[in-house]
C-alpha cells in the first residue's frame, strides 16, 4: 500500500503558535504547576465549598492553638 504524500491544508493562523502550548495530563499522574495539592477525605470535603473556606478554618485554628498556648503555657502540644 503506497503511502498518500499530500499535505494537509493548515487553517490556523500564524499568531497562534501551538508547539509552545503545555499539555496537561489528567489523572493521578499529571503534573503540578507550583502549588501543593492536598485531596481531603470525603466527609471533610463536604463541610467545605472550596479552598478558602478551607484556608479561613485552618487559619482559625492555628490562632486558638497559639492563643491556647499563651493562656495555657503548660499544656504541651506534643502529648
Amino acid at each position: 500500500m503506497k503511502k498518500d504524500n499530500t499535505t494537509i491544508q493548515d487553517e490556523l493562523r500564524p499568531e497562534y503558535d501551538l508547539k509552545s502550548l503545555q499539555v496537561r495530563k489528567m489523572g493521578p499522574e499529571r503534573k503540578h504547576f507550583g502549588e501543593f495539592v492536598v485531596q481531603l477525605e470525603p466527609d471533610v470535603a463536604e463541610a467545605f465549598p472550596d479552598a478558602s473556606s478551607v484556608n479561613e478554618a485552618l487559619r482559625f485554628l492555628m490562632r486558638l492553638t497559639k492563643e491556647s498556648k499563651e493562656v495555657c503555657p503548660h499544656i504541651d502540644s506534643d502529648t
